[in-house]
């Protein structure tokens, strides 16, 4: 995994994102805005993705579209990201879009070590991954939901239940008085991901201030 760092390596916020290997240069914009908004220093780490689909699903399911199903290297990947971030003082988040963003949900049902998670249009119509989250709470301080208000309204079935789903983790977090928000933008998944993403990361350090 190609692991590369943004900001200030001696910030004491460090955001661990996974992306795809493709959007390094959207991760070092993130850590220069997020400056920014904060005023405080930022350490991004990305964390380089190369089978999406594998890397990130925490076990196997079948193809939602095309002949590509998902994996079941969720474990591995947290376990590089985990050992990789045992090194680094400071508190810690993850984020991530899309499937990265169900990982990050899945992350912190298995540690306690992120402060807070920003699941950012999260792939929530995952099979079985509901049901998982009834099972295994969150280890975190606070959580940051979103979803485009179009998302659900996809002819594939298979991902239609997504809008659902999301209202349904939001609630069960707020049942187990976990810090959330589910916020809806406007349009469907791919629109607009990186100002997304910056709003869910944007949210969870506004709220240590």
């Amino acid at each position: 995994m190609e692991i590369r760092e943004f900001g200030d390596p001696a910030a004491q916020i460090v955001i661990l994102q996974p992306v795809d290997v493709r959007d390094f240069e959207m991760a070092e914009t993130e850590s220069l805005v997020l400056r920014d908004r904060s005023g405080r220093g930022i350490r991004l780490v990305a964390f380089g993705v190369e089978q999406w689909n594998r890397d990130l699903s925490p076990w196997e399911a079948p193809p939602v579209f095309g002949k590509e199903g998902f994996g079941d290297g969720a474990e591995e990947t947290l376990q590089e990201i985990l050992q990789y971030a045992a090194g680094i003082e400071g508190t810690r988040y993850i984020g991530g879009y899309s499937l990265a963003g169900l990982f990050a949900l899945w992350a912190a049902t298995r540690t306690d070590r992120f402060a807070g998670v920003a699941a950012v249009s999260p792939s929530v119509w995952f099979p079985g991954f509901y049901e998982y989250l009834e099972e295994h709470p969150l280890r975190t301080g606070a959580v940051y939901l979103s979803l485009g208000d179009r998302e659900e309204h996809t002819k594939n079935r298979a991902m239609a239940p997504v809008g659902d789903r999301i209202r349904a983790i939001d609630a069960l977090l707020q049942k187990r008085q976990i810090p959330c928000t589910l916020e809806w933008n406007e349009g469907n998944h791919f629109k607009e991901a990186d100002l997304r993403i910056l709003k869910g990361l944007t949210w969870l350090l506004n709220r240590e201030q």
